[in-house]
């Protein structure tokens, strides 16, 4: 026996065609288990979040805030940070993550001019700063959009 095998014991789940308002002789015929009269017993008794007349909750509440729903979450990294790599290593955003310099990828990686580069690197990124590949290539590196 597997879970692909489970069944529920045999009577324990009803059928649920049961079609109700079909007359006396199925048991629930005439106001179909509604009662009589009443709010509840008409058509279209039951919307969601409606609370009787009174202001309902979702209208109550302030709307606040703003999220743009075409942005993207771009990871911003300084140019010092590149410093932790082998001096004429590949940088990528892979390997950015991969030595902790970012927590996750995003939507892609932009490289920022901040501080000072030392070593001689091949960064390829999603977008950089003038001042970032400025000073990439005057340590002898290269930059390469991807």
């Amino acid at each position: 026996m597997d879970l692909s095998n489970l069944k529920p014991a045999e009577g324990s789940r009803q059928s649920d065609n049961f079609r109700r308002g079909r007359g006396h002789g199925s048991g629930n015929g005439k106001t179909a288990g509604k009662g009589h009269k009443g709010q509840k017993a008409r058509s279209g008794a039951k919307r969601p979040g409606f609370e009787g007349g009174q202001m309902p909750l979702y209208r109550r509440l302030p709307k606040r805030g703003f999220k743009c729903r075409n942005s993207k979450e771009i990871i911003a990294v300084n140019v010092d940070i590149l410093n932790r790599f082998e001096d004429g290593a590949d940088v990528t955003p892979a390997a950015l993550l991969a030595s902790g310099a970012i927590s996750k990828l995003g939507d892609g990686v932009k490289l920022l001019g901040n501080g000072e580069l030392t070593k001689k690197l091949n960064v390829k990124v999603n977008a950089v700063s003038e001042t970032a590949k400025a000073k990439i290539e005057a340590a002898g590196g290269t930059v390469e959009v991807i």
